[in-house]
């Protein structure tokens, strides 16, 4: 099989298209797979690590803030779809793969002109922009959550996340290698790769105020803010680390998650049917984060705090009511897996081969 998969901007969308990659040399070694990104975010640097064949095109996105470049996107949209049918005239994929953020229109675009087999794949609730545009001529598209299905219409069904399948495959990672107790519960807290000011200002309130707990907390704070947070003094059950690569392999380990609401990161906490607390970012287009963890929080499958609301009363009473009541933990972790598509990765690859025919 000979691929072109494109997924940029953030490691939502970057770690689900490796996560098909993955999955198709898994299944079909001999595989030609090449990647086109932008070239100036994440994806230059972690799709090259992975020995997948990169390619750069110059896109920005729409911003609605930045008039200098949005103006400039007007000029390089058409560039970049021109480049991308060179592209794929030399390379002559079966099947181009969208898979989120702005990057992605031009090269699903390009397929499109060019009559090339082409299958999206949406990780959030609401669905992006650049998925919006060019879902119509699409010839499948894949979605993580069935409240998704409505937005696309009849050439949509539910795949999941790939990374659910991912995060059941990776090696777990024993707590105590971070300095935590074997027999104690454990909450871990995390913001994403680079962390939140915001969420930061927030748990250093509440990190400073849980001596009397009788769990242990392990917060990451993101490699911006580790520095500060080291220099501080917490009480004895609290732990900082800067980053964990691993997280998924963690999270086996661990008994409550607080986290942001991205797809990936939900897509993990499902599979391996943790209970969560979700603090959704408010930043994000769309406000999608919210959506996202609204559907862990109606399928009773977790607990939601807007951003807004939270501080260090309302965190501390969330995790002490799920903690102490082991019919309410019990039943959040069944709903979770219930939440969870742990095949994704393989019912991807199912519908890919569907496409291509």
């Amino acid at each position: 099989m000979r691929v072109i998969i494109s997924a940029g901007g953030t490691g939502g969308h970057i770690y689900p298209a490796l996560a098909i990659a993955r999955k198709i040399k898994e299944k079909e070694y001999d595989s030609e797979i090449l990647y086109i990104g932008t070239h100036n975010r994440m994806e230059k640097d972690i799709v090259p690590m992975n020995n997948i064949n990169y390619v750069p095109i110059e896109i920005y996105g729409f911003t609605k803030n930045n008039i200098k470049n949005d103006l400039k996107d007007l000029y390089l949209i058409p560039q970049a779809i021109s480049k991308c049918k060179k592209i794929m005239k030399e390379f002559k994929p079966d099947i181009v793969i969208g898979v989120g953020g702005y990057v992605t229109y031009p090269v699903i675009k390009a397929a499109q002109k060019l009559g090339i087999k082409t299958f999206i794949h949406e990780q959030n609730s609401i669905p992006g922009k650049s998925n919006k545009w060019v879902a119509k001529k699409a010839d499948l598209i894949g979605v993580s959550f069935k409240e998704s299905l409505k937005y696309f219409g009849k050439n949509a069904i539910l795949t999941g996340n790939p990374t659910a399948t991912k995060a059941i495959s990776n090696e777990k990672i024993d707590k105590t290698k971070f300095g935590l107790h074997r027999n104690k519960k454990c909450v871990l807290i995390v913001n994403g790769s680079l962390g939140s000011s915001v969420m930061n200002n927030k748990m250093e309130d509440f990190l400073s105020n849980v001596a009397d707990e009788d769990y242990e907390i392990l917060y990451i704070t993101g490699k911006s803010y580790y520095d500060k947070f080291k220099e501080k003094e917490f009480p004895s059950n609290v732990f900082i680390e800067p980053f964990i690569d691993n997280l998924s392999g963690l999270m086996k380990d661990i008994d409550l998650i607080v986290s942001r609401a991205g797809a990936s990161s939900l897509a993990e906490i499902t599979a391996l049917g943790l209970p969560s607390i979700l603090v959704p970012s408010p930043y994000v287009a769309n406000n999608h984060q919210y959506y996202n963890a609204l559907t862990i929080k109606d399928n009773n499958a977790g607990e939601l705090i807007e951003e807004k609301d939270l501080n260090k009363d309302i965190l501390k009473e969330k995790i002490n009511k799920i903690l102490s009541d082991p019919d309410k933990y019990k039943k959040y972790k069944e709903n979770a897996l219930k939440l969870s598509m742990p095949e994704s990765g393989d019912v991807i690859y199912e519908a890919i081969k569907k496409v291509i025919g």
